[in-house]
């Protein structure tokens, strides 16, 4: 009896510490969003709505794919995300949706479009994340920022070190040929909406050794007129959303010299598509077929 109650004295003392000292409260989880928002989470997120296709593919490869309780129909990448419930569109997002799924965060893109729906549900005691995703050097901050806010620091992190490593990697790959070929990237014709300098797709095709012609404007996409682009005269024309059978059947486009000696490319690779990691993937590719048309002592595509 004696060795007994001895062996439960520091059981003893342990409970009586425990109950003196209990156990520190998790610390809250802070980040500040694109939007001018904090963050602060009691804990780290467990039950995501994503509402923005960049981020969905950012948080399956940080690990925390099961974390996402709710998508927009635009987030097929990766393909286990098809399996997660939609919530519509995303932009903006449907309010009554993303409620209903009962989040501790919600993720959204960075937009003023998106504004007024974001508003509503953090009135309604959804947290929110609104990021930009436009840029690579976008991917490798949010990827930090949802590693913090869902506990996965260290993968967020080390998916940023590895997003900003590549890139690097690429901008220090030579330039092959005479001269880069001059560019105009299209996303739409009616009216024609070409890339600037604040989109992935300018920086993917710089990468590749083009030279993106209205790369002098600041922003991501918009609105230009057709002789603006017949005046800039790019080498070729770089075309989203297969719009070449279309651009080169129109009489009115044949204003620019490109298109009337067939100069159109389709970027038609699955990872251009939209932002995300696999536009990374697609440098390498583009630049061989831009290296082809370089090459072309009559300038013509080689298919």
């Amino acid at each position: 009896m004696i060795r007994a109650r001895r062996s439960l004295t520091p059981l003893l003392g342990l409970t009586l510490l425990l109950a003196v000292c209990p156990p520190r409260a998790a610390s809250p989880v802070i980040a500040a969003d694109d939007g001018g928002e904090h963050v602060r989470l009691a804990r780290p997120a467990s039950r995501i709505v994503s509402l923005n296709p960049t981020v969905t593919e950012l948080l399956f490869e940080i690990g925390a794919g099961s974390k996402i309780i709710g998508r927009t129909r635009w987030c097929d990448w990766p393909p286990a995300a098809l399996a997660i419930p939609s919530v519509g569109d995303g932009f903006p997002p449907n309010v009554e949706a993303v409620v209903a799924r009962h989040p501790d965060l919600a993720v959204a893109y960075s937009t003023a479009l998106n504004e007024p729906a974001l508003a509503q549900l953090r009135n309604l005691g959804v947290p929110v994340l609104a990021l930009r995703t436009d840029r690579l050097e976008d991917f490798a901050r949010a990827a930090r920022i949802l590693g913090r806010l869902t506990g996965r620091s260290r993968s967020g992190d080390s998916l940023a070190t590895s997003i900003e490593t590549a890139v690097r990697e690429r901008r220090l790959v030579p330039e092959r040929g005479p001269r880069a070929p001059t560019v105009v990237i299209l996303t739409w014709d009616t009216p024609p909406i070409v890339i600037g300098h604040g989109s992935y797709l300018h920086q993917v095709v710089e990468l590749a050794g083009g030279r993106n012609l209205f790369g002098d404007i600041g922003r991501s996409s918009f609105p230009v007129s057709l002789e603006a682009i017949a005046e800039r005269n790019p080498d070729l024309l770089l075309v989203t959303g297969r719009l070449r059978a279309a651009i080169l059947q129109r009489p009115e486009w044949r204003a620019v010299r490109a298109v009337r000696d067939g100069r159109v490319l389709d970027l038609d690779d699955p990872a251009l598509a939209r932002p995300g990691l696999r536009a990374l993937d697609a440098v390498a590719p583009l630049r061989a077929r831009l290296s082809q048309f370089r090459s072309s002592s009559s300038w013509e595509i080689v298919r």
